[in-house]
C-alpha cells in the first residue's frame, strides 16, 4: 500500500510540475509591453575627440513576446551608437537623432517592435584631444655572466606610445617608464617583456601600447690586448723630449664576432705635455680613441718617463 501511495504522490508531482511549464511557456508566449533603459555603447569615436558626457542612456518602450524579455531583463541591455555613421557634429556636440524605425532596422530583429524612444535625441558634448608620440626610457638593469656581453645598444619595441587624451593632460607626459627590473647572469639574447609606468590621475588618457619587449642581443666576449704607440702633443718650443716607452699596452673586451676587426690603428695614445703638474717628472698615457666594438678598453701603464734635451 506505502508503495502504491509513493506512485500516486510522484504522479501527482510530475502532473503539477507539467501543468507549472506549461504555465510558464503560456506566458511567456504573449505579448508584452514595458520601458527598460539601454544604455548607450559608443563605437569608433574620432581619436582626436573626448566626450565629455559617458554616462548616457535612453528609455526604450519595446513590444515583444516574454521569452525576449527574459533576455533583457537577466542582462544588460545596450545600443550601440557608431561615430562613423549614426551621428553628426556640430561646433559643440556629436548629435544622434536616428528614427525608431532605423533603430529598429539596425539592432532588434522583426519580433521586436520599437514604440518609443526617450529621449529621441542625444547631444555627446565633446573636447578635442591631443595626439602624441611619446619615447619609451628603459629602466632595466642587465648584468651578464662571465663571460658574456652586449656589442649593440639595448633596443625597445615599439620605441614610442601613442598618447590620447586632454591637452592639459597630454602635454605634460613627455615620455613613459618601464618598470624596473634587473636580470641577472644574462647569457642569451634577450626578449624581455616590460610592463609600462603611466603617470598618476590620468585615467581620460589612452594609451595605444601598455607593454614593450626589451631587445639585448647577448654574445660570447673575450679579452684582448695590442701595444699601443704613444704620441707626446704640446711639447716646449725648440725642445727635444725623449720618452719611454714608446708603446703602451692596451687591454679591451671584444666579442668572439669581432675580435680579427680590431686592429692598432682603431686606438690613439697620447700625451699632452701642457697636462704636466709642476715639477711632475712624467706624463701620463690618455687613450683619446677607441674601437666602438671594445669594451671597458684601458692602458696597463699610468706613467710615461721624459727627459728634455735642447
Amino acid at each position: 500500500m506505502s508503495s502504491i501511495k509513493n506512485k500516486r504522490i510522484n504522479v501527482f508531482l510530475l502532473f503539477l510540475l507539467f501543468a507549472f511549464i506549461i504555465l510558464i511557456i503560456s506566458k511567456l508566449s504573449k505579448t508584452y509591453t514595458d520601458t527598460i533603459p539601454f544604455k548607450v555603447e559608443k563605437v569608433n569615436v574620432p581619436q582626436e575627440y573626448v566626450i565629455l558626457d559617458d554616462s548616457v542612456s535612453m528609455n526604450i518602450t519595446l513590444k515583444t513576446h516574454g521569452f525576449r524579455w527574459l533576455k533583457y531583463y537577466f542582462t544588460k541591455p545596450k545600443v550601440t551608437v557608431d561615430f562613423s555613421s549614426d551621428v553628426h557634429k556640430n561646433d559643440h556636440a556629436f548629435v544622434y537623432n536616428k528614427t525608431k524605425a532605423y533603430l529598429n532596422n539596425t539592432q532588434f530583429d522583426n519580433e521586436v517592435e520599437i514604440l518609443n524612444l526617450s529621449p529621441e535625441k542625444i547631444a555627446f558634448r565633446y573636447g578635442v584631444n591631443l595626439v602624441k608620440k611619446v619615447p619609451v626610457k628603459i629602466k632595466a638593469e642587465v648584468n651578464y655572466a662571465l663571460g658574456f656581453n652586449s656589442s649593440e645598444a639595448f633596443r625597445v619595441e615599439p620605441d614610442s606610445v601613442k598618447v590620447i587624451g586632454p591637452d592639459v593632460l597630454v602635454s605634460k607626459i613627455k615620455f613613459l617608464e618601464t618598470e624596473a627590473k634587473q636580470l641577472n647572469e644574462v647569457r642569451a639574447n634577450l626578449n624581455e617583456p616590460l610592463k609600462l609606468k603611466f603617470p598618476e590621475n590620468t585615467s581620460e588618457v589612452q594609451y595605444t601600447v601598455h607593454q614593450v619587449t626589451l631587445k639585448v642581443k647577448v654574445e660570447k666576449f673575450t679579452e684582448g690586448t695590442l701595444k699601443i704607440p704613444v704620441k707626446v702633443i704640446n711639447t716646449p718650443k725648440n725642445s727635444v723630449v725623449n720618452y719611454f716607452p714608446k708603446e703602451v699596452s692596451v687591454s679591451y673586451v671584444v666579442s668572439l664576432n669581432n675580435f680579427e676587426r680590431i686592429t692598432k690603428q682603431d686606438f690613439e695614445v697620447v700625451c699632452d705635455f701642457e697636462k704636466i703638474h709642476d715639477n711632475q717628472n712624467f706624463l701620463t698615457p690618455e687613450l683619446i680613441r677607441v674601437p666602438a666594438l671594445a669594451k671597458h678598453s684601458r692602458i696597463s701603464q699610468q706613467r710615461i718617463e721624459f727627459i728634455i734635451t735642447k
